[in-house]
C-alpha cells in the first residue's frame, strides 16, 4: 500500500520525512516556503484523521554537527502560522529528549525534530540512526521529493522498518504522476525543451526523453555545443569541445528514431559575459568572433512557440538563457509565457529544475503550469531513467 488517501491515520503516530530545505536571508527570515505549503496537505490529512504528526527534515548542509544558523526552530515557528495550529519543537531528532517529544505528542498534535544533518549518520544512511527517529511511531511517510535521489537514514533506510506501513505523501505522489505522465504515457504531440549552460549535465535526460517525446528543443549555452557540432562558429559562446562528440551522436540518436531536434536559429549576443556588454542579434551562423550568444533571439522564440503551442505535453527543464540578467531574459519568458499559454489550452506541463523554476516564479507564472516541481536533482534523475532509493524503498 502506497496511497495515504485510502488509509486511516486515527489514533496514528506518523512520521514524515519533508523538504523543509528552505532559502533564508540575511535576517533570518524565510525567503521562499513552497516547500514547506507543498507538505501542508499530507499533514492536514493525517491530522484530519485523528493522527499525529512528526516531521523530520535537513536544512542546508551543516557537516555532521549541530549548528543554530541551520535549526529548524523558525521553521516551525513559520508552520504554525500556515496550519493555524501549534507546533512544537524539540532540538534534536534522535535520543531520550526526542522520544519523549514523540511518544507524548496527542493526537491532533504537530511536532518538528531539529535538522536531521546535524547527525553524520544521516547522510551515511545508518541502520542504527534511521532505528532511532522510527522509535515510538505507527507509520512512515515519505513526503520530500527533493531527497528521494538520496540513499539516506530518513529515506530510504528507515522505510525498511515499516514493511507493512509506509506511504508516499500527497508531494511525492503527485510529482511522480507528473513525471510519469511525461515518460509513460505522453499525450501526442509532445515536446520537452532543455536549457541550461551545459550539455554534460543533460546527456542522459536527452537521451531518455528520446524515447518519450516527437519533438526535443535545446536552447541556453549548451546549445552552442550542439551548433558547433554542426560545423558552425559561434564566437566567444560557452561550447563543451569534449562533448562535441555526444552533441553529434545525440542528433544521430534523434534521426535515427524519427525525433526532430530543434536548435537556436538566431542568438543575441554579448561582447562580455555583462548585463551591460555591448549586444547584438544575429543568425546563429553570424555571431561575431569577440561576442558570445547570451539568449535566443525572436526567430527562435517564434520557431520554438510555434511547436510548443501546438503540444499537448510539454516538459521544461532548463533556461534558454542567462535570464538573471534582463538584457538576456527575454526568451526564457517567452518561452514560459508560450507554456502558460498551451497549458491554458488543455495542455500538460511539467517545469523542473532549479533555474526553470526559479525563471517561473520569477515571471509569476506558476501558477499557469500544470505541474511545478519541487525536486531538481531528484527530477532529473527520475527523468534520466534512474531509479530513486527513496522511491523504491516505499514501492518494495
Amino acid at each position: 500500500m502506497f496511497a495515504i488517501d485510502s488509509y486511516s491515520f486515527k489514533e496514528k503516530h506518523a512520521l514524515i520525512r519533508v523538504d523543509f530545505n528552505v532559502p533564508f536571508n540575511a535576517h533570518g527570515e524565510i525567503t521562499d516556503d513552497t516547500r514547506i505549503k507543498a507538505a501542508l496537505p499530507t499533514i492536514k490529512k493525517i491530522l484530519n484523521d485523528g493522527g499525529s504528526v512528526t516531521l523530520m527534515s535537513h536544512l542546508g548542509r551543516p557537516d555532521g554537527t549541530p549548528n543554530a544558523k541551520y535549526s529548524l526552530k523558525p521553521i516551525a515557528q513559520h508552520l504554525e502560522v500556515l496550519l493555524n495550529l501549534k507546533v512544537k519543537f524539540v532540538d534534536d531528532c534522535i535520543g531520550t529528549k526526542a522520544l519523549e517529544a514523540k511518544t507524548s505528542l496527542n493526537f491532533g498534535e504537530v511536532l518538528l525534530l531539529e535538522n536531521l544533518r546535524f547527525y553524520k549518520e544521516e547522510e551515511n544512511g545508518e541502520l542504527m540512526f534511521a532505528r532511532d527517529l522510527a522509535s515510538g511511531m505507527d507509520v512512515y511517510i515519505n513526503d520530500a521529493f527533493g531527497t528521494a535521489h538520496r540513499a539516506h537514514a530518513s529515506t530510504s533506510i528507515i522505510a525498511e522498518l515499516f514493511p507493512q506501513s509506509k506511504f508516499f505523501g500527497y508531494l511525492m505522489e503527485n510529482e511522480l504522476k507528473a513525471m510519469d505522465r511525461v515518460l509513460h504515457q505522453s499525450q501526442s504531440p509532445s515536446v520537452a525543451i532543455i536549457g541550461g549552460a551545459k550539455v554534460s549535465s543533460k546527456i542522459e535526460i536527452i537521451e531518455n526523453l528520446l524515447s518519450s517525446v516527437e519533438t526535443i528543443i535545446i536552447g541556453g549555452g549548451m546549445a552552442f555545443t550542439f551548433i558547433k557540432a554542426k560545423g558552425i562558429t559561434v564566437g566567444k559562446s560557452l561550447v563543451e569541445n569534449d562533448h562535441i562528440e555526444t552533441a553529434l551522436k545525440i542528433m544521430k540518436v534523434a534521426t535515427d528514431k524519427g525525433v526532430e531536434l530543434l536548435l537556436p536559429v538566431d542568438s543575441v549576443n554579448a561582447s562580455e559575459f555583462s548585463n551591460d556588454a555591448q549586444i547584438n542579434t544575429t543568425p546563429i551562423d553570424k555571431i561575431p568572433d569577440n561576442m558570445m550568444g547570451l539568449d535566443i533571439g525572436p526567430k527562435t522564440i517564434e520557431l520554438f512557440d510555434t511547436i510548443i503551442r501546438s503540444s499537448k505535453t510539454i516538459l521544461w527543464n532548463g533556461p534558454m538563457g542567462v535570464f538573471e540578467m534582463s538584457n538576456f531574459s527575454k526568451g526564457t519568458l517567452e518561452i514560459a509565457q508560450s507554456i502558460a499559454k498551451a497549458t491554458a489550452s488543455g495542455s500538460f506541463s511539467l517545469v523542473g529544475g532549479g533555474d526553470s523554476v526559479a525563471a517561473i516564479n520569477k515571471f509569476n507564472l506558476s501558477s499557469k503550469i500544470s505541474y511545478v516541481s519541487t525536486g531538481g536533482g531528484a527530477m532529473l534523475e527520475y527523468m534520466e531513467g534512474k531509479e530513486l532509493p527513496g522511491v523504491t524503498a516505499i514501492r518494495k
